[in-house]
């Protein structure tokens, strides 16, 4: 990746922007997201692997790959997210996210609606983050996506990996016609999915199983694996044209495996970006 992005950026160029977002103040149990963009970038970069994506993508010889730097989210940080993901937007870039808790998905959807108002959004986790609000924070990383479909109730919101889902969740899933695929039904019914159109991917990496994923906040056994995730993202319909990579916590991570693993899925979702017409 580019360490900076240059001010005569064009659509014609086809830019993949990455953004870090260090931002955990609405995290409900423990802090750390806030530190996942360097430690992911550490892996991403580590001389254990090389920039090569399965997708037989040289991704150290993408000359429109630029690494945009932290989002400053010291004061106003979902103003600040959504500025500067729109920014990036204007220029015609597709804009991948790293780190943060997952309430920043709000802002970041937010910037792409304007550029995207018929977006679907795939959304990977163990939770739905459907709750209306948790300990009285309707900001809280547990309701981004009932903020979300309020505000766009024309987004097609498709979930896969959940395996937490309660009976609010349940009520706020029929409301918002949320599309929930749960993991006791496994994994087939998401590699089946018709998606058309733009589509936004949102990771959450605790949609894995703590035994690939310990490095998040909230474990929760029974989950996606490693090889189930890359093969969706190899297989995604429609055109991929942004993602985050959300609730990485390196404070609970045992000797970088979720890093790495962050890493990698950043290799496939940068390599599927590339080969998605624009």
């Amino acid at each position: 990746m580019t360490p900076a992005v240059p001010e005569n950026l064009t659509p014609e160029t086809c830019p993949i922007c990455i953004q870090g977002i260090p931002f955990d103040a609405n995290s409900s149990f423990r802090k750390g997201p806030a530190f996942a963009p360097a430690r992911i970038r550490e892996s991403y970069f580590s001389d254990s692997a090389n920039l090569c994506s399965e997708l037989d993508v040289e991704l150290g010889e993408l000359p429109h790959l630029f690494d945009m730097g932290d989002v400053d989210c010291s004061k106003d940080a979902f103003d600040k997210i959504q500025e500067s993901t729109a920014r990036l937007l204007e220029k015609g870039a597709r804009v991948i996210s790293l780190g943060g808790d997952h309430s920043v998905t709000l802002p970041l959807i937010e910037a792409h609606m304007r550029h995207y108002p018929q977006l679907t959004i795939l959304h990977l986790d163990a939770h739905s983050d459907l709750y209306d609000r948790l300990l009285d924070n309707p900001l809280s990383h547990a309701c981004p996506f009932a903020r979300i479909m309020e505000k766009f109730p024309q987004i097609r919101l498709i979930q896969g990996g959940i395996r937490t889902i309660n009976r609010h969740q349940r009520e706020q899933a029929e409301r918002f016609n949320v599309e929930v695929h749960e993991m006791k039904n496994g994994f087939a019914p998401l590699m089946e999915l018709d998606i058309q159109g733009p589509v936004y991917l949102s990771l959450d990496l605790d949609c894995l199983d703590p035994a690939f994923a310990p490095g998040v906040s909230h474990h929760e056994p029974g989950g996606l694996t490693t090889r189930e995730v890359i093969n969706l993202i190899h297989g995604l319909k429609g055109q991929l044209i942004g993602a985050d990579i959300v609730e990485y916590n390196p404070d609970r991570d045992f000797i970088s495996v979720t890093a790495m693993t962050a890493g990698k899925l950043l290799k496939e979702i940068i390599a599927k970006i590339h080969l998605t017409p624009a």
